[in-house]
């Protein structure tokens, strides 16, 4: 018995035993560091997505429709891709033009499952009927106009007038979108280390400053924006030759972001997250951390047999030889097809004139191709039977690596 009558235990006053401090010790080293990264993740999602709001625009062309919600993303979603001509304040990049331009305008549909993806890539020369846009800062309201080219959308009200004339083409609500400046997309390609291109022969084109050797190349910076600007080095020198090199480089790039687990490390989806906040507009609906990781994540998880790109269908403008029209009824089965979430079959028959699927030297194709030269025709379809291939469909899926075919000097 202690004093004042309070019994005492023998050895309650002993220090436990090392082995069991070091066990207390290192239980509290692993919850504060669990903490820790947890907080330090909240405040990177938090600062990113400030980063992102702050310059985000509205796309609601005079509506006031309330922006989607993501949560894990089920469902269907539609984002549009443009890049910008000739952005304010851009210098060292060509001639400047009177006007900026949307010339490159991409939208990609994710299916409801996240089975398949269509990549559509909209010519900059296409001309088409633009509804009726308002400017979401200086108000102004442009009236609807008739038969005019893609690229002058957005000096008529902005990004949100670019979406809602691909709306309006497509009969696709596009709920999400991106601005991409020709820094923007330097930043983008030096973010993932660099994108695998290929071309049949060497290139030098002084117009888009593009020189590339024959063979497979890996390109960063600046020669990526060249890559994907150069329309006399490639194909026939026209805007679809130029689609056709682009589609090369989302393939490419999809192909190593799955292949080197970008889309689940945290890291480089953080350095992606950044270098899109530093330099890419985004709609007040896509500038969100969780929002463009979720979207990441859905599209991983699709087989890249799966992810067609393709081009709009088009034909000749028999009023200017310079442009192009729909193709009425090719457009509108692709787009009924992308409407239903069915998946776009495509072979090396629908590649086009502009590029050819890249082979080894052991003559098989490859996604990680050595040498330049044409697959035969007849190659079987990359997703699933040709016989429900839409004939007359441009493009290649993001499992195929195929070559620029360069232009003739």
């Amino acid at each position: 018995m202690g004093r004042n009558g309070v019994a005492v235990r023998h050895g309650a006053g002993r220090r436990a035993p090392r082995w069991v401090r070091l066990l207390r010790t290192a239980l509290v080293v692993v919850v504060v560091c669990a903490v820790a990264g947890v907080s330090l993740a909240a405040i990177t999602a938090w600062r990113l997505t400030s980063e992102l709001q702050h310059s985000a625009v509205d796309i609601g062309n005079g509506t006031t429709a309330q922006t989607p919600s993501i949560g894990a993303f089920s469902g269907a979603f539609s984002v549009l891709l443009v890049g910008e001509d000739n952005s304010s304040g851009q210098t060292g990049f060509g001639a400047s033009r009177d006007a900026t331009l949307n010339d490159v305008n991409i939208l990609v549909h994710v299916n409801a499952d996240h089975t398949s993806a269509t990549v559509v890539s909209l010519p900059r020369d296409l001309v088409l009927d633009q509804p009726q846009c308002t400017d979401p800062t200086t108000k102004q309201v442009y009236s609807a106009v008739s038969a005019e080219p893609l690229n002058t959308a957005i000096s008529r009200g902005g990004l949100g007038c670019v979406v809602a004339t691909v709306e309006q083409q497509t009969g696709l609500a596009i709920p999400y979108a991106a601005l991409f400046s020709f820094d923007g997309t330097v930043a983008m390609a030096d973010a993932v280390g660099g994108v695998q291109v290929c071309a049949t022969k060497a290139i030098d084109d002084p117009n888009s400053g593009l020189k590339l050797p024959a063979g497979v190349s890996t390109i960063t910076g600046r020669t990526a924006l060249a890559y994907l600007r150069d329309r006399h080095g490639v194909g026939d020198g026209s805007d679809l030759g130029r689609i056709a090199s682009q589609q090369a480089y989302m393939s490419s790039l999809l192909r190593k972001m799955t292949s080197s687990s970008t889309l689940t490390d945290p890291a480089k989806l953080y350095g992606l997250a950044s270098a899109a906040a530093r330099n890419v507009v985004l709609s007040k609906s896509l500038a969100d951390v969780d929002t463009m990781v979720t979207m990441m994540l859905a599209l991983k998880q699709i087989s890249l047999s799966k992810i067609a790109f393709v081009q709009y269908p088009v034909v000749a403008d028999p009023a200017d030889s310079n442009k192009v029209v729909p193709n009425a009824t090719l457009a509108a089965a692709l787009m009924t097809r992308v409407k239903a979430g069915a998946a776009i079959p495509l072979s090396t028959s629908n590649l086009g004139s502009s590029a050819v699927a890249a082979k080894t030297a052991a003559g098989s194709s490859s996604s990680s191709a050595s040498a330049p030269s044409p697959s035969p025709s007849s190659s079987s379809s990359s997703s699933s039977s040709s016989s429900t291939a839409l004939k007359g469909l441009t493009g290649q899926t993001a499992s195929e690596q195929t070559c620029s075919v360069a232009a003739s000097s």
